[in-house]
Order: structure tokens, then C-alpha cells, then sequence
């Protein structure tokens, strides 16, 4: 088993979730993408999938996850 299985257990999906928040926020073009996202690609496609997000924007799944729970938690 490695250090990161090792590491990974006992913590709860909210706190995964949590630490790939604070990972996200700490990447430096992080706040463009979500202005981006929100300006740019929501008007156009809400429906769009975190999936296909990270495709288009050639981002990582999870800067892409991320970005589409904040901007559908500020919405409303």
C-alpha cells in the first residue's frame, strides 16, 4: 500500500472535497478560468459537464469540478 492509499482513509468525501477546493484555489490561473467560465461558457451552455468543461478548457477534471459547483452555488 502506498503513502497516498495510507493517507487517503478515514477521510470523509467532504473533506477530499475540501482539500481539492484549496488545491484548486492555489492554481495561478484558476480565478481567469472561473471568470472565463462564467462569462463566456455558462451563458451559452449551463448544462455543460465538468467533464467537458476540462476538455474544452484543457484544464484538469477536478479545476473544472471545482468551477462548476462555485459558480452553481452563487447562482443560486
Amino acid at each position: 500500500m502506498g503513502l497516498v492509499e495510507r493517507e487517503g482513509r478515514g477521510r470523509s468525501e467532504a473533506d477530499l472535497w475540501e482539500i481539492l477546493v484549496e488545491t484548486v484555489h492555489s492554481l495561478p490561473m484558476y480565478k481567469y478560468h472561473k471568470r472565463y467560465v462564467s462569462e463566456q461558457i455558462l451563458p451559452e451552455r449551463p448544462d455543460i459537464t465538468p467533464e467537458e468543461l476540462a476538455a474544452e478548457l484543457d484544464i484538469p477534471l477536478g479545476e473544472a469540478m471545482v468551477i462548476k459547483a462555485e459558480l452553481e452555488r452563487e447562482k443560486g
